[in-house]
């Protein structure tokens, strides 16, 4: 069951990178896909110290975060919430990307991030691992400010000893 609520954390989390958070928002699809990869990058280097603060920075507040084999949940807060007890639950999880792709809807105001990431972590103290699909959906919101509004995590395999 953990297994579970934690690929749906991790979705909920890498749903949190819009483009641009702290500087002006790119105006060519090219310099969108650069910005959207960077604030991936920067959630899951998040993720990866537990730094809870930069693992949500760029949260909406109405994220849905959807898993197989479990219901949606709603809202950054929970995200936030969730994040924080995997990180005291498995301080060993670690994401390291395999591959990326981004799309920019010509009209500049919407992307949709896709990934795959190979997910390692422990289990009574023995190291396992397995691969995880993420997609994600980008919006500029009123304020200028890129978030990911929903985001979608599936693994592709049950974890493996290492």
């Amino acid at each position: 069951m953990f297994e579970r609520y934690r690929l749906a954390l991790i979705g909920a989390a890498l749903a949190a990178c819009p483009a641009a958070a702290a500087t002006p928002h790119p105006t060519t699809q090219a310099a969108l896909v650069r910005q959207i990869k960077a604030d991936v990058a920067e959630i899951v280097e998040g993720i990866n110290s537990k730094d809870i603060d930069k693992a949500t920075k760029f949260d909406a507040p109405d994220l849905v975060s959807m898993e197989s084999m479990r219901a949606p949940s709603y809202g950054a807060k929970a995200n936030r919430e969730g994040l924080a007890m995997v990180f005291r639950y498995e301080p060993s999880w670690r994401l390291s990307l395999i591959d990326e792709t981004v799309e920019v809807a010509r009209s500049g105001d919407m992307a949709t991030y896709r990934s795959t990431y190979s997910e390692d972590s422990t289990r009574g103290g023995e190291p396992y691992s397995h691969k995880v699909n993420y997609i994600a959906g980008f919006r500029r919101d009123p304020d200028g400010l890129w978030r990911v509004h929903w985001s979608v995590v599936c693994a592709q395999s049950p974890s493996q000893k290492k």
